[in-house]
């Protein structure tokens, strides 16, 4: 019974051809396959020979397909394709998950934390969505959110408690050492007060001196990460999330101006779709971003 291939020319000449046939140029070729130039050739004469029909044609500036050549390179290409698909089908897929979070929440927590993640779980493949506006977990593809806020989120949605969140004045060092930390409200009078869109200064202020006096200097943000750069470049004092700055505290590019935190009825959430991801990855995710919380609520102010 004869082979059910014979005849049939290498797979390796067969890519070659089919690299050369889309940039009708041997160096560009053999750049893509990473070989060289004269290997690329020698494959391209050796199928010319094999198959005793010229596939292009040498012209003064590159290659031309002949008739043969560009009939061939559709089929070559097919059946190239098909057996990619054949061979990824074979393999295990990551495991692909989308979170949503605040650009804020992103860079001032997330990202540090992600590389510890990805070396645990190679195998999960994490996007993250990174916007002020709610993500919608269906519409969007999203399979997990962290929110601010308080629950319920939407009918079908859980939630769990990631962290509370206390907020806390910071400026730069440089910035208190030039004027002295403020010890009353008209001194604090004296500096900027930065803004983010959560507008935490009157409650703060009330809280802190009994009277939410309007400052003279105010910086106004849209997000919370703008302020913490803004108070790192000494533009004035921030009114922060302290889990967002704990970096910045630690190392000393920010310090803490009053003893006293804000507590607020708002929290961070965890959140996901009760009919959502089934996978192992999402479970991973999850406790991953628990036990990261944890880390961080552990860490105290003095």
């Amino acid at each position: 019974m004869p082979e059910p291939f014979a005849g049939l020319p290498s797979l390796n000449a067969l890519r070659v051809f089919e690299v050369v046939s889309r940039h009708l140029n041997f160096r560009l070729a053999a750049d893509e396959l990473g070989v060289t130039q004269a290997a690329v050739a020698q494959q391209v004469r050796g199928l010319e020979a094999a198959l005793a029909i010229r596939l292009f044609d040498r012209l003064p500036r590159g290659l031309g397909l002949t008739d043969a050549g560009r009939r061939y390179s559709t089929s070559v290409r097919d059946a190239l394709a098909m057996l990619q698909e054949a061979t990824r089908a074979l393999r295990p897929q990551p495991a692909s998950l989308t979170i949503s979070v605040t650009p804020s929440f992103a860079s001032k927590w997330l990202i540090p934390r992600l590389g510890a993640f990805t070396q645990a779980h190679p195998g999960v493949d994490l996007r993250v969505l990174a916007t002020d506006q709610l993500s919608r977990f269906h519409t969007d593809g999203v399979d997990i959110a962290v929110r601010y806020g308080r629950p319920p989120f939407g009918p079908g949605i859980d939630a769990e408690l990631l962290f509370e969140q206390r907020v806390i004045a910071v400026a730069s060092p440089a910035l208190l050492a030039a004027g002295g930390a403020p010890s009353d409200l008209d001194h604090l009078q004296g500096l900027a007060l930065l803004h983010d869109a959560h507008n935490f200064w009157p409650g703060y202020l009330a809280r802190l001196f009994g009277r939410a006096q309007a400052a003279k200097r105010n910086l106004r943000f849209n997000q919370t990460a703008l302020a913490i750069e803004a108070a790192l470049a000494g533009q004035g004092v921030a009114l922060v999330t302290d889990l967002f700055v704990h970096e910045d505290l630690c190392s000393g590019r920010l310090v803490q101006v009053f003893d006293q935190a804000l507590t607020v009825d708002k929290h961070f959430y965890l959140t996901w779709p009760r009919k959502g991801h089934p996978a192992q990855a999402l479970a991973y995710l999850r406790q991953w971003l628990r036990e990261q919380a944890a880390l961080s609520s552990s860490f105290s102010i003095a």
